[in-house]
């Protein structure tokens, strides 16, 4: 069945007008027309079952019927990216929203190849993809800061797993293996890639004294940084994510 994420609250019997964009797609693509089911979400009420209650040259509208599943939230786990080229930024965001981050965060450094990006054409990605991998919540893209700031405005409790190109780090399971199993779940992560250049001296030595980052090697080939991005992420949910059922060993 077809899933939308729709700004509004959703609640029974309430009447939704969607966007032009989603009204085009379902009543000109999708062929859909009154009487139709599809499902809804917003990222706080859950799933909505809704049904196609008016469908006009300009618009669609929707009834909201029943609740289907009830909202719950992923990992508190951020992407932090340093910005690439605009393709390979897309597939970053949206393999981040199809692998349960649920932020991703911008960065541009020394060697950073690329200075702009279009937040909002992201964060439609995001929402594409949110809806045809079955989540019930949308990643937040963060507009580009810079790498100084935002290790300035860190929040405290956060771990960072540095994914350190330069080969002389632990191998990343070994970062991601709490003392005791168990103790580090549920904690708010993130995970942090280079650029294609890869980070300065400087920026290295930075990253390596802070108390609250890890550094990690993503094994001995050099990788781009959205093959980086995937593979960190999946190895992070294999581990201490919820791929992992609780109280597994």
């Amino acid at each position: 069945m077809i899933r939308l994420f729709i700004p509004h609250d959703l609640a029974a019997g309430g009447e939704l007008a969607l966007d032009p964009g989603q009204s085009r797609y379902l009543a000109t693509v999708m062929r859909l027309a009154v009487g139709d089911e599809l499902l809804a979400f917003n990222g706080r009420d859950g799933e909505w079952r809704v049904r196609i209650t008016a469908v006009t040259r300009r618009a669609v509208a929707v009834r909201a019927e029943a609740p289907v599943r009830p909202q719950t939230v992923g990992p508190d786990l951020d992407l932090i990216v340093a910005l690439v080229k605009r393709g390979r930024v897309e597939t970053i965001v949206e393999k981040a929203a199809e692998l349960g981050a649920r932020r991703v965060r911008l960065v541009t450094t020394e060697r950073t190849n690329a200075d702009r990006t279009r937040v909002d054409r992201l964060t439609a990605i995001a929402i594409e993809a949110a809806e045809q991998t079955g989540r019930l919540d949308v990643p937040e893209i963060l507009d580009p800061v810079k790498l100084e700031v935002l290790i300035g405005g860190w929040e405290p409790g956060r771990q960072l797993l540095f994914c350190d190109e330069a080969g002389d780090a632990p191998p990343i399971l070994q970062g991601l293996t709490p003392p005791s199993r168990g103790e580090g779940e549920g904690e708010p992560w993130a995970i942090l890639i280079g650029p294609e250049g890869g980070f300065s001296p400087s920026e290295r030595r930075t990253l390596r004294a802070l108390p609250y980052a890890i550094p990690v090697s993503l094994g001995p080939r050099i990788l781009r940084a959205d093959t980086a991005a995937i593979a960190a992420l999946t190895l992070w949910q294999a581990t201490l994510g919820d791929w992992t059922p609780k109280g597994a060993p």
